[in-house]
């Protein structure tokens, strides 16, 4: 048996990866989830004390998804053996993926050369007036056509800049 967990940072991210999972999209599934579901745990520290005290007869994968490429997560000399850690990364923000959906791209860019401090969150909320675009509830009743998601994670995937030692939702899909 193969043992995944899967930790989001935020809520947007979980309902996209809760979207893909009850779709049957990734390359795993809901039931290979340790407690069968999306975790929210930031810090290694905690995902030890919650989840490595059990045993585990294989190796477990952890899919950290988030925007941040400098957040460390590093996990006791007593477990590294035990654990992969693979980052997937959503940088700028996972709200990118709504900017594209809406056909917004060159607009975002064209905002965000006037002022380099924007945020695509803040884009989403001030010029397309989504007021929840970091709510679960929001992004899981915006992405709520399977297929629209999977479209644009591949627009997305295609435009975004990614690191060796890096993966993307898109690397997560079948």
């Amino acid at each position: 048996m193969k043992y995944i967990a899967c930790i989001c940072e935020g809520g947007a991210e979980r309902a996209i990866l809760d979207l893909l999972l009850d779709n049957h999209q990734l390359k795993f599934e809901r039931e290979d989830l340790i407690e069968e579901e999306v975790l929210r745990c930031r810090s290694a520290k905690e995902f030890e004390n919650k989840y490595l005290r059990k045993s585990y007869e294989e190796k477990i994968t952890i899919y950290r998804v988030l925007d941040s490429r400098s957040e460390k997560f590093n996990l006791s000399k007593a477990y590294a053996n035990q654990v992969d850690v693979k980052n997937v990364i959503t940088a700028p923000e996972i709200e990118m993926l709504i900017i594209h959906n809406e056909n917004k791209y060159k607009e975002y860019k064209n905002e965000e050369r006037k002022n380099h401090d924007l945020k695509p969150s803040i884009y989403c909320k001030t010029k397309l007036k989504y007021k929840d675009v970091k709510s679960y509830e929001f992004v899981k009743k915006y992405f709520s056509d399977i297929q629209n998601l999977i479209n644009v994670l591949a627009t997305y995937h295609s435009k975004s800049k990614s690191f060796k030692d890096e993966m993307s939702i898109w690397d997560l899909l079948k």
